[in-house]
Parts: structure tokens; sequence; C-alpha cells
């Protein structure tokens, strides 16, 4: 017969153990996030995202309702980060995950043209399943 306190520790290690398959497909949306800002299409990357998206960036946060906010709000955000060509994941760690939301420490990169490091943000993403779709719902960093 096993103790209470045994019960409680098996209970706890298999909350924190995680979500396999809900982190790979939250991984792969992570993926799809970059190659759509990497594309700078706006409309693409909006779809990546779940509703409501926040963004903390510095000290300011922002909220988005629906793709079309969005993607308006960022139309012009490639000439904003000027001089930026593309940006890359350089770690991508789970911090937390369960069956519909995980929790990424990342570190992105973006680059010039010339390939360039021009800056590198520790962040925290976290994605999101709702209705049936896998995205970046809040994101938090130090990046413009």
């Amino acid at each position: 017969m096993l103790r209470p306190a045994v019960i409680l520790l098996l209970l706890i290690a298999h909350l924190c153990a995680g979500d396999p398959q809900a982190e790979a497909r939250a991984r792969q949306a992570m993926d799809e996030f970059m190659t759509a800002f990497n594309a700078r299409d706006a409309q693409a990357w909006a779809a990546t995202l779940n509703y409501p998206h926040v963004r903390f960036a510095g000290n300011d946060v922002r909220v988005y309702q629906n793709p079309g906010e969005f993607a308006r709000a960022m139309a012009d955000y490639p000439k904003r980060l000027a001089p930026w060509r593309y940006s890359r994941w350089e770690s991508m760690t789970v911090v937390q995950s369960g069956p519909g939301k995980v929790h990424f420490a990342v570190t992105f990169v973006r680059f010039d043209a010339s390939d360039r490091e021009i800056g590198r943000f520790p962040s925290l993403y976290i994605v999101t399943l709702k209705d049936s779709h896998w995205g970046v719902q809040a994101r938090s960093s130090f990046a413009p």
C-alpha cells in the first residue's frame, strides 16, 4: 500500500512531466511563426498566432484581438527593424507543457543583409491550442 506522501510525489511528477505531443506541435507552430516573420508576410504571420495575442516588448504591452488587427499593425514592421533582414531561433527550451499550452524560454537572433548579428533577445513565448489551432498567444522580450 502506497503512503499518501508517495502518492503525492507521483502525482506531482506526472503533472510536471510535460506533454511530448503538445511540445512537438507547439515547436512546429514556433517554426511557422519564424518562417512567416522572415517572409515579411503580415497576413501569414498573423495566421501563426492565437487571439487575443499579447506582446510584452520592453515596457510596452500590446493586445491584438484578431488577425486583421495584428496584420495592419505589423504591415510596416520590417521597415521599423531596419537594417534587419531575417531572424532565427538560437535556442528553444520547454519550461512547462500540458495538452493545450506550452511555455518556451527562447533566444532569437536578428541579422542584417550581410549576415551580421544585430540583436540577440532571450524571451518567453506561450503557445496554445485554441479552436484546433496551435499558435503563439503571448510573448515577452526586450526586443523592439
